[in-house]
């Protein structure tokens, strides 16, 4: 990780009006565009806020840009799939390989920087994962899993199933506040955790919206879902407590700078690379 010296040094790419910024510029501009009392101090609720319109943002730009980007790259032949030769072909060419490389290369790729031979493999596997219907081409919908799984809804579905598959324990396809709040080891035996009581008031007023005990799919659908407010203000408020120094619940600038690593790394600046980090 970079020191606080080095980070001032560091370009960092601002994505609201795609310019790249020194880090202190980025996180002053971030800061005063959130304040919106103006009262020079970010609360939890102000940084939730910010964090919840970057996060729609995102989303909604990457559904918008997502057809676009599959027609121009859907060309050999234009045939309403992606082969992996032609997304292969498309992530070369953007990242300045000429032609006759793009033409002649070999799937090894030797004499390319370990950067990018890490980024493609990191595409392979991700492709993997994203190729429901036909291991070698992406459909539209998997093309959007595959490149923002936080906006693809079969990736929000998977996430329901793989939810429902840990906690449901009667198997009927919905969740009890009980199956949601008390934990379970492998053999059935019902686990102690200080977390219930959280995970039940969780349930209750996070989860459960039309008071019947019971969350079905649609429910843990909108719980699971990135534009849910619910995670935006989670992440606000580890950041609060984490950067906040004097212990005022709000942060200031300087408490922000002095821990310029974390805001950075967070969905307040870099809301893109954040979510790719957790999906």
């Amino acid at each position: 990780m970079k020191k606080k010296s080095e980070m001032k040094d560091t370009v960092i790419q601002y994505h609201e009006k795609n310019i790249s910024l020194p880090p202190v510029q980025l996180l002053t501009i971030i800061f005063n565009k959130a304040d919106e009392d103006n009262d020079h101090l970010l609360s939890v609720h102000e940084l939730a806020d910010y964090i919840h319109k970057r996060t729609t943002d995102h989303i909604d730009e990457a559904m918008e840009e997502n057809y676009g980007l599959f027609m121009s790259i859907d060309t050999n032949p234009r045939n309403g799939v992606i082969s992996w030769r032609e997304y292969h072909e498309y992530f070369l060419q953007k990242h300045g390989l000429d032609s006759e490389y793009i033409k002649k290369h070999n799937e090894r790729h030797q004499g390319l920087g370990r950067s990018l031979k890490e980024n493609i493999a990191r595409d392979r596997a991700s492709w993997s994962e994203a190729a429901k219907s036909d291991p070698d081409f992406l459909t539209l919908d998997e093309f959007l899993a595959f490149l923002h799984p936080e906006s693809s809804h079969s990736t929000l579905v998977t996430l329901v199933d793989d939810l429902l598959d840990k906690l449901d324990r009667d198997g009927d396809e919905m969740l009890t506040e009980d199956e949601f709040a008390v934990l379970q080891m492998s053999g059935g035996e019902e686990l102690v955790s200080q977390g219930e009581h959280r995970r039940r008031i969780e349930f209750r007023h996070l989860i459960d919206e039309d008071g019947n005990s019971v969350a079905d799919r649609a429910e843990l659908l909108k719980y699971i879902d990135p534009k849910n407010p619910r995670h935006a203000k989670e992440e606000s408020e580890t950041l609060v407590t984490l950067g906040d120094s004097n212990h005022d619940g709000k942060l200031t600038l300087d408490e922000i700078l002095a821990k310029m690593d974390l805001f950075l790394g967070s969905k307040m600046v870099d809301t893109a690379r954040s979510f790719h980090d957790e999906f």
